[in-house]
């Protein structure tokens, strides 16, 4: 049975850390091969399932150090059927790996979670495509009918919620906030976006958002912004208008470079965790409700202790 399905605590305020850049941390910082950039693919070793427990124990203990809650988000963000088909899986063998997956963010939940740190179990997926380009758009019922069998696992799991990470057009999103809604599920979507603040669409953040809440009835229980830097979105959103307010978190990338440009590098841009923490912090002046904080592309734990600190100063200062 979930826990937290029914009432979310980050909706209840209060900050809510997640974890950094982990394909980026297992491939840069571990040297490790990781086709197709799954990291649910090591949940097929011992050895592989023991480093993905490390890498988020690491940063649940940055939550229950600072007293936050955190957001477990599950390893499968390649798992759904295309990609797992490049990686030689099974639908059944799909199947298992995300529910394996969902079992050990349950292990860690019971392990570390404490009154101070609540721990909400997020079912994590991505696009059928590639995160950095839009290529061909499915219509919505296309993604829900693909994306639904991921979600299927998730919702007879201890999974609280979905989070769609790296969702590049508005279609794509309707259908998966349309099949977690089918099982009781709450949603997350997370927008990428490119320097110019727009997602590889050519929409703004402002048309995504609308798009997809005029269509699911404001189906998500928020929106985020991953996988881009701050500097390309951070003045898209202080414009004062009503649709900031459905954003809720914040998992950017530590690189200011373009998609295009981390495509083509073959080293670890990490850019500066005190100043990516301050930017963050920076947003939370301006927008209190974003509390969902982690990072994307690049970013370890050094980023999300930043962040955390950053942030908690600027809210004590706030108070």
């Amino acid at each position: 049975m979930s826990k937290y399905r029914n009432h979310l605590p980050q909706m209840d305020g209060g900050l809510f850390l997640t974890d950094g850049g982990l394909e980026t941390t297992l491939v840069y910082h571990d040297g490790r091969d990781l086709p197709e950039f799954a990291a649910f693919d090591l949940m097929r070793t011992k050895s592989g399932a023991e480093r993905l427990r490390a890498y988020f124990t690491r940063y649940a203990e940055i939550a229950r150090g600072d007293g936050t809650g955190f957001i477990l988000e599950s390893p499968t963000w390649r798992a759904s059927a295309d990609w797992g088909e490049k990686l030689g899986y099974s639908r059944d063998a799909l199947r298992a790996v995300n529910a394996e997956s969902l079992e050990l963010m349950v292990d860690l939940r019971d392990a570390l979670e404490t009154d101070t740190s609540p721990m909400v179990i997020s079912g994590c997926i991505g696009p059928r495509g590639d995160g950095y380009i839009a290529g061909r758009i499915m219509t919505a019922e296309a993604a829900a009918a693909y994306h639904g069998e991921q979600i299927g696992v998730f919702a007879a799991s201890e999974a609280d919620m979905v989070a769609a990470l790296t969702m590049t057009n508005t279609p794509e999103a309707i259908g998966i906030t349309r099949a977690a809604r089918a099982t009781g599920l709450p949603a997350a979507i997370a927008f990428t976006v490119e320097t110019d603040g727009r997602l590889p669409t050519g929409d703004s953040l402002k048309t995504a958002i609308e798009t997809v809440d005029a269509a699911t009835d404001k189906g998500p229980a928020y929106y985020m912004i991953n996988c881009a830097h701050p500097t390309h979105f951070a003045d898209r959103l202080k414009c004062g208008e009503d649709w900031t307010t459905r954003i809720q978190g914040i998992h950017a990338n530590a690189s200011s470079c373009s998609h295009a440009e981390l495509d083509a590098s073959t080293e670890l841009d990490d850019g500066n965790p005190v100043e990516f923490g301050a930017q963050y912090a920076d947003l939370r002046r301006h927008f209190p409700w974003i509390n969902v904080l982690g990072g994307c592309c690049g970013t370890d734990h050094r980023h999300i202790e930043r962040i955390s600190a950053a942030c908690r100063d600027e809210t004590q200062a706030a108070a």
